[in-house]
């Protein structure tokens, strides 16, 4: 498993901060590309003039996940002229915990011997045998990050504290495929709120509609725009203005959640939204119910809907489905509008 699980490291970076202010990209094994360097530099906070401090922040891009740690040099220390740095780890795998604990036994490390040397010993390890020790860094084991937890590390019921019913919109659009973006000018509050949102449509378990932290660049919209539905994290709040980008906007500060107006027809409401949302609030208020057991819940609901499409879909040709097989059935409209979009979604839709 751990040879498995170690594949999906792809590299680890440098970023410095000398004692002059300059940063500069140091180091980098096996290597980087020079897009992806630009990207991993605009993202670390030391790149970020005069900027808040971030320990931590991942995201993806061009379907590579990044993962990058920032640290203080504290005196007295082998980093002789340099003030702070960053390590930027790349992998095709959804995991911050496991990233961000691989990544602390690095800075440690480097903090300790000032060579990237030591690092990627480090780092070979735990490629090789999917463990590194040491006794005063610590020690790591890949084997002890399951992507379940990964998966299960948010809240969904902090998402449903704040939005209660309208929690039905997020669910609805993420059923559907369509594009969310938030927008919170701390980058910790929108990595803790995004990372939640694919855990809504738990049959899935895809979290590579994730992209939890973009910025207005052309290269980065020019990747986003390769997902036919995302879930995208923004700190510029410039980002509302961009009504192209998004079919659901979700202004988090506020606490107010918006639908463009191209999106308000697949996204129209009616019993079936209001009963998904009854079990989805009813579950996030019970004290009794863990994150995990709420998931399962809507998971449960998800399933009954799904299961009675897939039921509908069966008795058409090909079991594909159509609006005039649909219509057949005499759904409220909100529930045939809802039924034919999600069957585009799943791929069940005669075209």
């Amino acid at each position: 498993m751990a040879t498995t699980e170690a594949q999906l490291m792809l590299s680890v970076g440098l970023i410095e901060k000398d004692v002059n202010g300059d940063t500069l990209w140091v180091w980098c094994y096996p290597s980087i590309s020079p897009e992806l360097r630009q990207l991993l530099l605009s993202k670390c906070c030391l790149t970020q003039d005069g900027r808040d401090f971030h320990t931590f922040v991942f995201g993806q891009f061009s379907r590579t996940w990044y993962y990058i740690t920032t640290a203080e040099v504290q005196e007295p220390t082998a980093l002789k002229k340099v003030s702070h740095f960053s390590i930027a780890v790349t992998a095709k795998d959804f995991n911050p915990e496991k990233y961000a604990a691989l990544s602390r036994i690095l800075c440690r490390t480097y903090v300790k011997y000032g060579s990237p040397v030591k690092m990627m010993e480090a780092y070979v390890s735990v490629l090789t045998k999917g463990i590194c020790q040491n006794d005063e860094n610590g020690s790591f084991l890949i084997k002890d990050y399951d992507v379940r937890k990964a998966y299960l590390a948010g809240s969904v019921k902090d998402v449903v504290s704040q939005f209660g019913m309208e929690t039905i919109i997020l669910y609805t659009a993420l059923m559907l495929k369509k594009r969310i973006v938030v927008h919170h000018p701390r980058i910790e509050v929108l990595l803790e709120f995004t990372r939640v949102l694919p855990a809504l449509t738990w049959h899935r378990k895809d979290w590579s509609v994730l992209h939890p932290y973009v910025h207005l660049t052309d290269a980065e919209l020019e990747d986003l725009r390769k997902c036919p539905g995302y879930v995208a994290g923004f700190v510029d709040a410039e980002v509302s203005n961009r009504s192209d980008l998004f079919d659901v906007f979700v202004h988090l500060p506020d606490g107010v959640i918006t639908v463009s107006q191209g999106a308000k027809e697949a996204m129209t409401m009616g019993k079936l939204h209001k009963d998904i949302a009854h079990v989805i609030v009813q579950s996030a208020q019970d004290a009794d119910r863990s994150d995990s057991q709420v998931i399962k819940d809507i998971s449960i609901k998800t399933k009954e809907v799904l299961t009675n499409l897939f039921a509908l879909a069966e008795a058409c040709e090909d079991s594909k489905l159509t609006l005039e097989a649909l219509k057949q059935h005499r759904f409220p409209p909100a529930t045939e509008n809802f039924l034919f979009h999600l069957a585009a979604a799943e791929q069940l839709l005669r075209v």
